[in-house]
């Protein structure tokens, strides 16, 4: 099985960027496609951001289209998320998950990592 751990998280001004990485071990990394999800206090887990095995098909949120960005690495095993232009209600802990399709569907991703926290001020 594939074992996700993200990293890069960190406190950023309105406005800024950061970039989000994901890194894969244990499992046939190019077997998987890569989302992105977040969890804001008092809500539930929502969708960001999605890659499919290859890489050639992406998929957004609508919220996120224009200033996120997705990507993956083969050779490094790591899904990238840069996120520009953030905002205070960025705020959240990402999470980065597996599964056999770029699904925007919480409960059909199987693998999931620990997650990093981004605290975006005003």
């Amino acid at each position: 099985q594939v074992q996700l751990v993200e990293s890069g998280g960190g406190l950023v001004q309105a406005g800024g960027s950061l970039r989000l990485s994901c890194a894969a071990s244990g499992g046939a990394f190019r077997s998987y496609a890569v989302g992105w999800f977040r969890l804001a206090p008092g809500k539930e887990r929502e969708f960001v951001a999605a890659i499919d095995r290859n890489g050639a098909q992406t998929v957004y949120a609508h919220s996120e289209k224009g200033r996120f960005t997705i990507s993956r690495d083969h050779a490094k095993k790591t899904v990238y998320l840069q996120m520009n232009s953030l905002k205070p209600e960025d705020t959240a802990i990402y999470y980065c998950a597996a599964h056999r399709d770029p699904s925007t569907v919480v409960a059909e991703y199987s693998h999931w990592g620990q997650g990093t926290q981004v605290t975006v001020s005003s």
